[in-house]
């Protein structure tokens, strides 16, 4: 399962970018999907930043497994899960 996040719509809402950032990592962990999309878009980057800064949060972190920036596509985010830890700790060699 892949969920989406389209962040064009309220790119200059600081409050409302954070709650909906929140929302589908939560979603993402409920739903265990096994990636979250999303797009801040290209613009000036600054969106772009806000977002990872957000998924770089120590209590944000440990809820995914990594971060991919689309080579294609520099508007776009890939974040990954791995639900299958037992204890939810990440890092688990396969």
């Amino acid at each position: 399962m892949k969920l989406k996040l389209d962040l064009h719509d309220i790119f200059n809402k600081g409050t409302e970018i954070d709650k909906a950032l929140r929302g589908i990592i939560d979603e993402a962990v409920q739903k265990k999907a096994a990636m979250v999309e999303i797009i801040p878009g290209k613009g000036s980057g600054q969106l772009k930043k806000k977002v990872l800064r957000f998924l770089d949060q120590k209590e944000i972190k440990q809820l995914y497994h990594r971060v991919e920036k689309d080579g294609d596509n520099w508007g776009r985010l890939f974040v990954h899960f791995r639900h299958d830890a037992p204890t939810g700790r990440r890092g688990r060699g396969r």
